[in-house]
């Protein structure tokens, strides 16, 4: 079989999963579908590394193929096929999204298992997954639109999994309507791309668009800028970025996957993906490395206060989605896709760590509340540790070799650049900080009451179901927390699959050493051998200067968070009052929210409030009714003329016969 061969089975067997549970639900048992869930996507990265295989036997430059099932449309010169393109790329991402997914379904298969709805979650889950294997195997604009819409409602449906709770419903309805403004930007961009060159196909576009456009050509700038809003607003970049840590409203697996290697990479994707684009616009892709930039710092800053567990790793999300797109903006493609593997690693292992510990505070959010738990969860804490010494790129860890690779392109770029290495370091401070801020105040310590009770019996703590974003009692009707409360210490499948997310989180960049070897920036070379960007290369001196510097600012900020978390816990405190507008600004979170609540949503509704008030009362309805009053005034004369006599019918003809004998003597006259 061929590399695009076993792609199209890669989008069959998550797809069948989601069908067959959906439509099985009442003869599935609950544990067969958790398992069915479970082998579709395991099954689809196997897939998937079959065609990496594959791909790897031929050629280089050999390696890219478009296969269409059937054209979708053809007329008037427009011709849309449904079809996926097979890459190096595209199945870079495959591998990612397969193969962390399908531990997270793994995690799920023991996380969820009290859960009512456990049947529509791995159904809505595997239809996710597909969605976003649809987004990254697309062979053209249209279909890339497709991907991203069903991933849109497929996040929404998760978010809103708990659709009981109200926070959960406006969680996943804001992330909704957000992420269809980058929609329509994805969509706009399509059409004026046809509209210059005449396809949607990508090898069409990219082999064509040097030859029309010129560089900084204001079309070539609107596309590129179209694309940014749909890519920003997929990736929770600044300013669409508010739907990320509302997002926690949904299950922690749903946290897992939306934010570590699925939904929020593929704004990543879809710059490495129009590079070629991005390069003849390079004023939209110094817009969109700064905009990266940007959010790196704000949510690292958010990170260092936020007390709720699962959004304080949401905002680390952001930030480390940030370096990302400051990675694939500035050309460093192969160091951006780097980072996306690992942080997909760590940061899948850091929820479900999170999500360990949150069932064993029975569903409690508030660090302030958490302590101990370093006794209490052995297994929890070492992967948790793995995970935060990986995000907080630890010598040695993934995390380590990846982000500094970004940062040591800059460098050798240099000019502007530099200041991206310089901010780029420190955000990579703020990051060890708020890592190690959560650890050291969840882990040591007295144990907390609940990881009391579990060191004492080795019971999970049970309390009556409430919200953790209200303190709002709730029904278990529609799920967790039900009856049980299920930890990675007692939950093989949870165990598993963060035995092997931490092995990946401390060993997986050892792929990319400088200077030692070089994966996979060899499996890519095939997409980015033609950018002029990619031939900027750091020197191997360069890439482990800035390493030892990345070594430096890591340690230095664990040493920080040590001394204000273990051994001066009291100086936070005194921290904040001494700096008390600072800190109020960080935990209002920029104040973002209020910012696009003033001057976007009510002047919405005010608009709609005048609408439906004024101009639909007043105009619409008072056009309706003068129409309905004249029509049936004409109607009710009408009526009365059709007597039924026809003596008054005669007259009647009489005095049509005479206005027209009047009418034709005046005008002769």
């Amino acid at each position: 079989m061929s590399a695009a061969s076993w792609a199209w089975l890669v989008l069959l067997f998550p797809l069948a999963g989601s069908i067959a549970i959906a439509l099985g639900f009442k003869a599935i048992p609950s544990r067969a579908a958790g398992m069915i869930g479970t082998a579709a996507i395991g099954l689809a990265f196997v897939c998937g590394v079959a065609a990496v295989i594959c791909l790897l036997g031929e050629d280089p430059e050999s390696r890219h193929h478009a296969s269409s099932l059937w054209d979708y449309a053809n007329v008037a010169g427009l011709d849309i096929k449904l079809g996926i393109f097979v890459d190096p790329l595209s199945l870079f991402m495959v591998l990612i999204v397969t193969g962390v997914s399908t531990l997270i379904h793994l995690y799920s298969y023991g996380y969820m298992q009290s859960d009512e709805g456990y049947h529509r979650f791995f159904s809505y889950l595997n239809f996710f997954v597909f969605s976003m294997l649809l987004l990254v195997l697309a062979g053209n604009f249209v279909l890339l639109i497709v991907g991203w819409a069903f991933v849109g409602f497929a996040s929404y449906a998760l978010i809103s999994y708990w659709y009981r709770r109200t926070t959960a419903t406006r969680a996943g309805m804001k992330a909704f309507v957000i992420n269809v403004v980058g929609d329509i930007g994805l969509v706009l961009a399509a059409f004026l791309i046809f509209r210059e060159l005449g396809t949607f196909e990508y090898g069409e576009v990219f082999e064509r668009a040097p030859h029309v456009f010129h560089t900084n050509e204001w079309t070539i700038t609107a596309i590129c800028l179209l694309l940014l809003v749909g890519a920003f607003a997929k990736s929770a970049q600044l300013p669409f970025h508010t739907w990320l840590p509302d997002a926690m409203e949904g299950p922690t697996p749903v946290s897992s996957l939306i934010h570590a290697a699925t939904m929020v990479t593929a704004g990543v994707y879809l710059i490495a993906r129009t590079h070629v684009l991005f390069e003849l616009a390079p004023t939209a892709a110094d817009i969109a490395a700064f905009t990266g930039l940007a959010t790196l710092l704000v949510a690292g800053t958010i990170a260092l206060v936020m007390t709720d567990l699962k959004r304080a790793i949401a905002y680390s999300t952001m930030s480390q989605i940030g370096y990302m797109i400051v990675g694939v903006s500035i050309g460093a493609y192969s160091a951006g896709m780097f980072h996306l593997m690992t942080h997909a690693f760590f940061k899948a292992l850091l929820f479900m760590a999170a999500g360990s510990i949150i069932a064993a505070m029975a569903n409690e959010q508030n660090i302030d509340k958490m302590s101990g738990f370093g006794k209490a969860m052995r297994f929890t804490s070492i992967a948790m540790l793995c995970g935060g010494l990986a995000l907080a790129a630890f010598p040695g860890t993934s995390g380590f070799f990846s982000k500094d690779e970004i940062l040591s392109y800059a460098h050798a770029r240099g000019g502007m650049y530099e200041i991206f290495e310089i901010l780029g370091y420190v955000g990579a401070l703020l990051t060890a900080v708020y890592t190690f801020r959560l650890i050291f105040r969840i882990l040591p310590g007295k144990p907390c009451k609940e990881a009391q009770e579990l060191i004492d019996t080795g019971h999970v703590a049970h309390e009556a179901p409430f919200n953790p974003a209200t303190g709002e009692a709730e029904d278990t009707e529609v799920g967790f927390p039900g009856s049980e409360h299920h930890i990675a210490e007692q939950s093989w499948p949870m165990r598993a699959a963060m035995s092997v997310l931490a092995f990946l989180a401390l060993f997986g960049g050892l792929v990319q050493v400088p200077g030692v070897d070089d994966v996979v920036g060899k499996f890519l070379e095939p997409v980015f051998e033609a950018s002029a960007l990619a031939q900027i290369h750091p020197s191997t001196a360069a890439e482990w200067k800035g390493l030892a510097i990345g070594a430096v600012i890591s340690l230095l900020g664990i040493g920080i968070a040590y001394f204000f978390y273990v051994m001066r816990p009291e100086a936070p405190a005194a921290l904040e009052r001494r700096l008390r507008p600072v800190h109020t600004l960080f935990a209002n979170k920029w104040y973002f929210d209020e910012a696009i609540d003033l001057l976007i949503v009510r002047p919405a509704l005010a608009i709609g409030r005048f609408a439906n008030n004024v101009f639909e009362r007043i105009v619409v309805d008072g056009l309706v009714s003068g129409t309905r009053e004249t029509v049936g005034g004409a109607g009710g004369f009408v009526r009365a003329v059709q007597s039924g006599f026809v003596r008054a019918y005669a007259l009647l003809l009489i005095a049509g016969f005479a206005g027209l004998a009047l009418y034709f003597l005046i005008v002769s006259s």
